[in-house]
């Protein structure tokens, strides 16, 4: 069987700061059972409990300049004096192995991922309110104030920017079951099509 049998869906959930994308990921990679997350690489030192190539992988500032420089990232950013970003490498050898590939990057990443020509099925999880919203920050924990503003800021600009995506879904509170089934259905459609492409 050709190589080009075994390729992935690449597939971007994005939403705000709160939104619930992590959640829903975690609840299709059980729908679903040969899909995978794109991990993102990252400078950052290792936490208690974490593993290279679960949570992170885990490289030196060094080597993620080299990556910069050689154009081996599809996207990247620095966040809080660290950098974070996703190799082409990585992303080629999941797509190969697996059937669906979930990727949690934000609206920036999926901009530049679009702009490098990769093809992605981009779902948005929009919040019923910014009033929601700003309190499943809130409840979260740990935020100053100011914090929670700037958060709510970025997730406006984010928001406006949500019709970019091929779906939008309405995360409601208390409704997580109704937005997972809603999103497993449009990932079923799109990966039969898919699958029926390559044979």
């Amino acid at each position: 069987m050709p190589e080009e049998q075994h390729r992935g869906l690449l597939v971007v959930v994005s939403a705000p700061s709160g939104g619930g994308k992590d959640s829903v990921i975690d609840a299709l990679l059980k729908i679903f059972p040969n899909s995978t997350r794109l991990i993102t690489t990252t400078t950052r030192p290792k936490r208690p409990g974490e593993i290279d190539g679960i949570n992170y992988y885990f490289i030196s500032p060094d080597t993620f300049q080299n990556l910069i420089m050689n154009k081996e990232l599809i996207e990247y950013n620095f966040y809080a004096n660290q950098y974070y970003g996703m190799q082409k490498s990585k992303l080629k050898e999941a797509l190969e192995k697996y059937d669906l590939v979930f990727s949690n990057i934000e609206v920036n990443g999926k901009k530049n991922m679009d702009g490098a020509g990769i093809k992605n099925l981009s779902i948005f999880l929009l919040p019923e309110s910014m009033e929601v919203l700003h309190r499943r920050i809130v409840v979260r924990g740990g935020l100053t104030p100011d914090v929670i503003e700037e958060r709510l800021e970025t997730a406006s600009k984010e928001i406006a920017q949500s019709n970019s995506y091929d779906y939008q879904v309405v995360n409601k509170e208390g409704k997580l079951e109704e937005t997972i089934a809603q999103v497993a259905d449009v990932l079923k459609k799109h990966l039969a099509e898919h699958q029926e492409n390559l044979s």
